[in-house]
């Protein structure tokens, strides 16, 4: 390099030879100013010169040095955590004026919420909790029991989440959530923090009694050492300091008791979750005295942005301090919620966390499964989905109580002495019960997570049934015999084999309708996906009813004598709800589908249009997992085209699918009369139905769009199902 650049003499930058390049003869040098400034003219923000050999891959693989999102170890206020401690950057006592001190530690306690609560949404545990130089040097607060009580809680409470979500597998979304970058995640005597928060909680419980009590304060004063020295504001800091303290305890305890194996410790973790609710909208009430009576006097503007009750900045804390000890750090500035964020954030987990303990760990898998997708509607976050996960699946059980096998034997209907069949000792079978763990798993994870799980394990759910149907075959013969005096064997490898259809089938319509909540599908492409979830959900209704259908059989057979068997062959058969609910939602995706069809026919709106990618390339981009499944066969883009291609809407009216959807619905409520969820989903059905049904009555009588007129597609009664909205521009 040059001892001065030509900026620096205030000359143009030219590229000029360097003694360090050696310069040959064919080497030709220009002035590039003039294209720098060009460029720099030229380019917005966030675009990006190409060139031959640095492409978008490469820029994204750059180093931005002096960037602090892309190198965090630049800016960094201390090198070590002594430096800070010999700098006076967290001191013991926090300082001499006690009414002060008490301030400061109620700022530590909220800032460490506004950490803790960032860290559980994506932080850094290394640039949030332990951001706090009191956590990183633990002896130094042995004095203060104050604050030495509230940080062994600290950090056994991120100990614990740690140790969840690890166990859980779930940090795979989130990775650098369990890296504890050597840090004092756990220092000696923190397995006694409870007692030490006890002991600190009731003296001071003593002093706010004391201090309801007027005649009795001068005699106090000399029993009970005050909080701090104006004894007028003694309450208020008692009662702000002691409902964080109770939110400690009781969040500490709903941790544990949650961990409890065969869910045994879900009702006292309700208990204890009702008293953290509780006590965190104490913390709220107390915001208002604190910024009264904050110690850094008169409250900035943006307050609500602040990370304390108070408003103040507190102190004891660094983000910066462990970017250079931690080398994985990430290399990104953090920022955290507000305290008022925080507080909100651990209510919606608090509440989650309820949910989870008012579960009745229904043994039947398709209650399970109901439960995790109804739970996922909530939106948890990444702790509320380890515990739901862990509470599933606990030593390659359900709920660590149902053997696998037992869970499948009772999910495909087999009579229940099957769960105690040798057949459960075939490989195979082993095989498909780790199947379902790894679906339970999947299910536990974040909506964009879920999806793509989702979609590579269906080709694990196909092959396990052909594996079955192969091991089935070479050990108990041929399994599709019909013959009433089949034993109990070929009974079992039968239903079981329905049954995996059945849940391979569900998989896939459980993968097309996510794609609805990550608005993965343009309205252009609605009709393709109404289409194949039609497709799916013939196919799942299909094998659903078979599985009853021979659940039905075996029962009747059990229960009847062989001169009655011929009479109940006769007998109307009635078809089961579940199925029906099945064929409601099948009506609907194809009432969707030819009102779409008949749009992009007749009108020529809604095509799948661009420079990009044709119909057939986004065909296959959306569901080109299911294809490689084969799932179900024969379903291809031609086969699309094929059914969609004379859609038209003189045709439609003659069979109305929305008119059947809302008959059915209305038909079912009576079987569904005591399940809120179901008749709650009933209702949604028909309002899709009835708003579309409308619709199409609108599109039909118009025949073709007047140029006035505009269609759109909305999820205001559905988060799967659309409705049609037409409107007059």
């Amino acid at each position: 390099m040059a001892d001065k650049s030509e900026a620096e003499r205030g000359e143009d930058p030219k590229v000029a030879i360097s003694p360090s390049i050696p310069s040959g003869n064919d080497t030709v040098w220009a002035d590039v100013s003039p294209l720098l400034r060009l460029a720099c003219n030229d380019l917005r923000s966030d675009e990006l010169i190409s060139g031959e050999n640095f492409n978008l891959f490469a820029a994204m693989s750059a180093l931005e040095i002096m960037d602090p999102k892309m190198d965090s170890g630049i800016v960094s206020t201390y090198y070590s955590v002594d430096e800070a401690i010999d700098s006076g950057a967290a001191p013991i006592p926090l300082n001499f004026d006690r009414t002060v001190d008490i301030q400061r530690i109620i700022d530590i306690m909220d800032h460490l919420l506004a950490c803790e609560a960032t860290w559980h949404k994506g932080g850094s545990l290394a640039q949030t909790v332990f951001s706090c130089i009191y956590l990183l040097r633990p002896e130094r607060t042995s004095s203060h029991a104050l604050l030495h009580s509230f940080c062994r809680v600290i950090r056994t409470t991120c100990s614990a989440v740690v140790s969840v979500v690890s166990d859980a597998r779930t940090n795979e979304e989130e990775d650098l959530f369990t890296m504890a970058y050597g840090l004092p995640l756990k220092a000696d005597g923190d397995d006694k923090c409870l007692s030490m928060l006890h002991a600190v909680e009731e003296t001071i419980s003593r002093q706010l009694k004391a201090c309801k009590a007027p005649l009795s304060k001068r005699k106090v004063l000399e029993d009970v050492e005050p909080l701090q020295t104006n004894l007028d504001l003694e309450e208020g800091f008692c009662k702000a300091v002691l409902c964080r303290l109770r939110f400690r305890k009781h969040f500490y305890h709903v941790l544990t008791c949650m961990r409890r194996p065969q869910g045994k410790g879900l009702e006292l973790a309700k208990k204890h979750i009702i008293s953290c609710l509780s006590e965190l909208d104490s913390m709220l009430k107390s915001a208002e005295f604190l910024r009264q009576h904050c110690a850094c006097g008169t409250l900035e503007d943006g307050a609500e942005d602040k990370t304390t009750a108070s408003g103040c900045q507190p102190i004891g804390f660094d983000s910066t301090l462990n970017s250079r000890s931690a080398a994985p750090t990430p290399p990104r500035s953090i920022k955290l919620l507000s305290w008022t964020k925080a507080v909100h954030y651990f209510q919606k987990l608090l509440h989650d966390l309820d949910t989870i303990c008012s579960y009745s760990l229904d043994p039947v898998f398709e209650g399970a499964l109901r439960f995790v997708v109804d739970f996922q509607k909530f939106q948890p976050d990444l702790v509320a989905r380890a515990y739901i996960q862990l509470l599933l699946v606990q030593e390659g059980k359900l709920y660590g109580r149902e053997p696998m096998f037992a869970v499948i034997c009772r999910a495909a209907l087999l009579p229940e002495g099957a769960k105690n069949h040798d057949v459960q000792k075939n490989e195979t079978v082993g095989q498909l019960g780790q199947l379902l763990i790894s679906l339970l798993r999947v299910l536990c994870t974040n909506t964009a997570w879920q999806r793509r799980k989702l979609g590579k394990i269906l080709q694990d759910w196909r092959i396990i049934y052909v594996q079955l149907e192969l091991a089935f075959r070479k050990e108990f013969g041929d399994i599709t015999s019909t013959s009433t005096d089949q034993d109990l064997c070929l009974k079992i490898c039968k239903h079981i084999l329905i049954w995996v259809e059945e849940q391979t089938y569900w998989i896939a319509l459980r993968f097309l309708v996510l794609g609805f909540e990550l608005e993965l599908y343009s309205t252009s492409e609605y009709c393709m996906v109404y289409w194949y979830i039609y497709v799916i959900l013939i196919k799942l209704a299909e094998k659903t009813h078979l599985k009853m259908m021979l659940s039905n059989d075996s029962s009747r057979r059990k229960s009847k004598k062989k001169r009655d068997s011929v009479k109940d062959v006769g007998k109307d058969y009635q078809i089961p709800p579940a199925v029906l609910l099945l064929q409601c939602y099948i009506y609907v995706a194809e009432g969707l589908m030819m009102m779409l069809a008949s749009l992009r026919n007749e009108n020529k709106i809604f095509l799948c249009l661009g420079p990009f990618n044709s119909e057939q390339e986004r065909f296959i981009q959306h569901f080109e997992l299911l294809q490689k499944a084969c799932l179900p066969d024969h379903a291809s883009y031609f086969l699309f085209r094929e059914t969609t291609a004379h859609a038209r809407f003189s045709t439609l009216p003659e069979y109305n699918c929305f008119k059947d959807a809302q008959r059915i619905a209305k038909e079912l409520r009576g079987n569904f009369a005591n399940d809120p969820d179901r008749m709650a989903e009933l209702r949604r059905i028909e309002q899709v139905a009835e708003h579309n049904c409308i619709a199409l009555n609108l599109l039909c009588r118009l025949g073709t769009l007047e140029p006035s007129l505009k269609i759109s597609f909305e999820f205001i009664h559905h988060p799967h199902f659309a409705v049609a909205a037409v409107k007059r521009s």
